[in-house]
């Protein structure tokens, strides 16, 4: 049995992503005067928020795909594809605030990792309930 140590790594540094994400966003409203509740009046902030909201929306699917992958395959190749998630959240964090056009690259790179990360545990389930069967 694997002790999935580095897809532990992985998913606390992928949290750790998310609060410095939060803290982002608390920053910018220090910065720009915007207090909570309020969502809207000055865009970097709504960028900040939009970023942090963005990056919880993928957990759900980024999450169960980086530990089912490594269940089905291995801990090595599954905490490299989460690396390389957490990596295209970082680009796509600090392009989206500098400008939302520079987004792309950075949202790419995480998409990539996320369907790579689905796509093998899929695969790797078919495969095990195909030979050894439920």
């Amino acid at each position: 049995m694997q002790p999935h140590s580095l897809v532990a790594i992985v998913t606390v540094l992928a949290l750790l992503l998310y609060i410095w994400m939060g803290l982002r966003v608390a920053g910018a409203r220090r910065s720009t005067g915007v207090q909570a509740p309020q969502m809207t009046g000055d865009p970097v902030l709504e960028r900040h928020i939009r970023v942090q909201s963005n990056t919880l929306e993928w957990l759900p699917v980024f999450l169960p795909g980086l530990w089912l992958f490594a269940v089905y395959w291995n801990d090595l190749l599954a905490a490299a594809l989460g690396a390389v998630w957490i990596i295209g959240r970082v680009v796509y964090a600090l392009g989206y605030v500098a400008d939302p056009k520079k987004r792309e690259i950075g949202f790419i790179v995480q998409l990539l990792a996320s369907v790579v990360l689905l796509l093998g545990a899929l695969g790797g389930a078919l495969y095990v309930y195909a030979t050894v069967g439920a």
